[in-house]
């Protein structure tokens, strides 16, 4: 029997609720073995991120290195990439080992609105990082950051950005809805097939610390146990639709709170 792997290039968040954390906790949840790779430390809670502190590019590729040179790792999952050396790390480290799938999660700005990816890093994200994805999973701002556009406000403009990403070379990209106003979230699942939408009922909770890291890992778990990509994206949003259902469960803090990864559980 194997069991599967995912791996989670990611930042640490020091409250819990996000990045790597948040990452290997979705793995936990639904049945997949983590290993992580951090590309940053992150002073934050639920109110903000109040320090960064990045990861030397050689040390990224260490971590990278240990993990490949020993474990089968199935998927890869790429979130908060911090700095353009980073990006050069990571997409080197992918020739190098060859995953079978990459989820990237273009970081860009925390829940609280703090940014965390530098401008210049954006383009060498673009052209380093979207031309290995299996499938990139940008919110409706990062979309539009990544195309240098403006924020999308109907279905057939967010459905042109998505087919604009695609033509950076990723293979699928997942627009992500949660930033809309109206009372159904939808994502859009757009690939050279055509273009899906996936809606949800939107929880009125302020707690949806961790939604994107949490959706594109659970993804890419996956996609690390066997599912084809619909399956793998329409599986995580039922997953994560429950996760944000139940974070109120929890008394986290001051601001955003988490949502509840081990909602199945307790």
């Amino acid at each position: 029997m194997t069991t599967p792997i995912a791996l989670t290039i990611a930042g640490s968040d020091s409250s819990g609720g996000a990045g790597i954390q948040a990452d290997l906790k979705t793995f936990a949840a639904l049945g997949v073995y983590g290993a992580s790779v951090i590309t940053a430390l992150t002073a934050q809670n639920t109110r903000g991120v109040s320090g960064i502190h990045a990861v030397p590019a050689g040390f990224v590729t260490a971590q990278i290195d240990a993990v490949f040179s020993d474990l089968h790792v199935d998927t890869v999952k790429i979130g908060m990439a911090a700095e353009f050396a980073t990006i050069d790390a990571i997409a080197a480290g992918l020739t190098r080992w060859s995953p079978k799938h990459v989820v990237l999660d273009p970081v860009m700005v925390a829940t609280s609105g703090d940014r965390l990816l530098a401008t210049e890093a954006v383009d060498a994200l673009r052209t380093k990082l979207m031309p290995r994805a299996s499938l990139v999973t940008p919110n409706l701002p990062e979309a539009a950051a990544l195309l240098d556009e403006a924020v999308a406000l109907s279905e057939s403009a967010i459905e042109s950005q998505g087919k604009r990403l695609l033509a950076l070379g990723c293979r699928a990209v997942l627009i992500k809805g949660g930033h809309g106003q109206d009372a159904e979230s939808i994502d859009y699942l757009v690939s050279s097939g055509g273009t899906i939408a996936l809606a949800a009922p939107r929880v009125a909770t302020k707690n949806t610390h961790g939604t994107g890291c949490s959706l594109s890992s659970a993804i890419a778990a996956g996609l690390a146990k066997g599912a084809d990509m619909e399956s793998a994206v329409r599986n995580a949003k039922t997953w994560i639709s429950a996760a944000i259902a139940a974070a109120d469960r929890f008394s986290v803090g001051h601001g955003h709170g988490p949502i509840h990864h081990f909602h199945k559980f307790y």
